[in-house]
């Protein structure tokens, strides 16, 4: 007799990211779908990891991170927000930032809580939440500037409402929220229990003089918020799966906890090597060159009957392609990929309920050939 499971996630397939790349792999397609540079990252950080290994740093780390990483984390973000989070107990280094946005939902979400969503939304959130027993409440932002209606976010919160997750530079829009965005959720946080989880992985990668604004920059949502990063993103080596939670102390102990029986330590060698390579901070300073990458794809696709959207930051261009087809978005991206051979993603699947813009994205973090050949395929289309 063969044994079932009963699905906890019964609404949960393979992830839109697998199917497009599959398919793309299929038909030898340029892959604009999934989010990964196809270019090698610094030599010097490869050569860092390889001194650390030699130096038999290759057993398990200490379960919040090595204290040089840790630090490294705590510098970078007092530099960039003004607040100082304590490398002892306030900075975890976790197994990319996936596992981050997982422990923190673990460790507060509980059966009857409710957690609000802004859609379009990164696909692990809800999933996540349904996981730990929390009901997910979808707020819609606007069309086509993806901002937040406010006066709708305060009909959707209610004596359940636990966690906020908010997403910036957001992943998949390419927008960025507001300082007055921000200013405005903390008015309506102050003085509740909400907890904000803060994704803020592409917090690096912000274009046309913009800046990021954190959450941790605002007293009232630094004090309950944990705050999500990527070096993954910020380094061009997303396979090392490698993150960082930052959080007050009381939050990040509960953190702990559960990423301690998630994956208990990450990678010790890459840790080193991290905290090693990112003592010259100008490191991280990459808006200029994924800047130049968004403006090369985007002077690929003139005269083609695609309209961008404005990619305000993440390595993410939006095309609107309502000029061209009136199918929908999933059937029109694998034509696009099987049949021109450009893969990307389509919006509506980052929806609760689909949404049809007619709207595609593309990620950019590429060399200029493929950007350049891509383009000369869009331009042959329609």
């Amino acid at each position: 007799m063969s044994q079932t499971i009963k699905s906890k996630l019964p609404n949960t397939g393979d992830t839109i990211f697998s199917v497009m790349s599959a398919l793309a792999a299929e038909h030898n397609a340029i892959n604009l779908s999934q989010g990964f540079p196809d270019f090698e990252t610094d030599p010097v950080l490869l050569d860092l990891v390889n001194k650390y290994m030699h130096r038999g740093l290759n057993q398990y780390a200490p379960m919040p991170g090595v204290p040089e990483l840790r630090q490294v984390v705590s510098d970078m973000v007092q530099r960039q927000t003004g607040h100082s989070y304590n490398p002892e107990n306030e900075v975890t280094i976790t197994h990319g930032a996936t596992e981050a946005i997982a422990a923190a939902i673990s460790c507060c979400v509980r059966e009857g809580d409710e957690v609000i969503i802004f859609t379009p939304a990164y696909d692990c959130y809800a999933p996540m939440v349904e996981l730990n027993g929390g009901t997910p409440i979808f707020v819609q932002l606007e069309f086509p500037n993806y901002n937040i209606n406010w006066d709708i976010f305060k009909k959707q919160m209610t004596h359940r409402t636990k966690l906020i997750i908010i997403n910036t530079p957001h992943n998949p829009s390419a927008t960025l929220i507001s300082k007055e965005d921000l200013v405005q959720l903390q008015e309506i946080v102050e003085g509740t229990n909400m907890l904000i989880l803060s994704d803020e992985v592409y917090e690096n990668i912000v274009f046309d003089g913009n800046e990021h604004h954190s959450a941790s920059s605002f007293p009232a949502l630094a004090e309950r918020s944990f705050k999500i990063g990527s070096f993954g993103k910020s380094l061009h080596v997303t396979g090392w799966k490698l993150g960082y939670c930052a959080a007050p102390a009381q939050l990040m102990a509960e953190f702990r906890k559960v990423h301690q029986y998630m994956v208990f330590a990450v990678n010790t060698p890459m840790q080193y090597a991290i905290a090693e390579y990112l003592q010259h901070q100008e490191r991280l300073e990459i808006s200029a060159m994924y800047e130049g990458k968004r403006n090369t794809f985007l002077k690929a696709i003139e005269g083609s009957g695609f309209k961008p959207l404005p990619s305000k930051g993440t390595y993410f261009q939006l095309l609107d392609y309502s000029a061209i087809s009136d199918k929908n978005e999933v059937e029109f991206a694998k034509e696009l990929t099987t049949k021109h051979f450009v893969a990307s993603i389509p919006m509506s699947v980052f929806y609760h309920i689909p949404q049809e813009h007619h709207v595609l994205r593309f990620c950019f973090a590429k060399n200029e050939e493929t950007l350049h050949k891509a383009g000369s395929l869009l331009k042959n289309i329609g």
